[in-house]
């Protein structure tokens, strides 16, 4: 697979809409992850991220100004023991509930599908990042998908990768560009470098994501000799 240029990527694509980044450091030493949300209306572009516990949740910036929550409020990141899962929606609960019930990452995203908000009908892209300190790490990534814009038929996707290489990350995102309707992301998800430390990456990706339609990005740098992580929140209202 030829790997893309992530700023390149981002920069020309006014409307990727939400996006998972998940890879490692070019030194080796972390296990990284990006999330970003989008938004075209008022209600999706009145957000902020915010801390919650380990994890991060979706908060209306004005909350007078939110008018339906089902589908922007929830916790794109949580953590479970060494795992940490990533996604853009409600998903991520049902996925830490049942893997806290021995049920694996796919089989927890079985009982989901893609979002029911028609005629976009936006896919579920889900990842999880599983670390052993002073071992190594792997992690998958999954989406949820209509057939070709017809919800009779939800096509599921999973993507794993066991011993990442240092400096290279998969980019899933929700949709292939703008339009009406969405048109849904197609494909594998693309290879891009990962470079620089947590401040360094996670500028490169806000400096080129859409000035309008871009709202949060979150950026987790998780050490793997012992665990620990450093994360970073870049929120467009403030």
């Amino acid at each position: 697979m030829k790997k893309i240029d992530i700023k390149k990527e981002l920069s020309e694509n006014a409307y990727p809409g939400r996006g998972i980044i998940i890879g490692k450091s070019a030194d080796g030493k972390y296990a990284v992850t990006a999330y970003f949300i989008m938004g075209r209306s008022e209600n999706s572009r009145n957000r902020v991220f915010v801390e919650d516990g380990n994890g991060i949740r979706t908060q209306a910036f004005d909350p007078a100004k939110l008018t339906d929550p089902s589908l922007i409020i929830y916790s794109p990141v949580r953590v479970l023991g060494n795992k940490t899962i990533v996604t853009n929606g409600d998903q991520t609960d049902t996925i830490y509930e049942l893997m806290n019930n021995q049920m694996t990452f796919e089989q927890a995203l079985r009982t989901r599908e893609f979002e029911p908000d028609a005629p976009n009908y936006t896919p579920r892209i889900s990842g999880i990042i599983k670390v052993e300190p002073e071992k190594t790490f792997n992690y998958a990534m999954s989406i949820l998908k209509s057939a070709n814009g017809n919800p009779d038929s939800c096509n599921r996707f999973t993507f794993t990768y066991n011993n990442p290489i240092d400096g290279e990350g998969h980019f899933i995102h929700t949709y292939m560009c703008d339009g009406n309707p969405l048109p849904s992301f197609e494909g594998e998800p693309k290879l891009i470098s990962i470079e620089g430390n947590i401040s360094e990456f996670g500028d490169r990706l806000w400096e080129n994501l859409n000035p309008d339609n871009k709202v949060s990005l979150f950026v987790r740098y998780i050490n793997l000799s012992d665990g620990t992580f450093e994360s970073k929140i870049y929120n467009k209202n403030k």
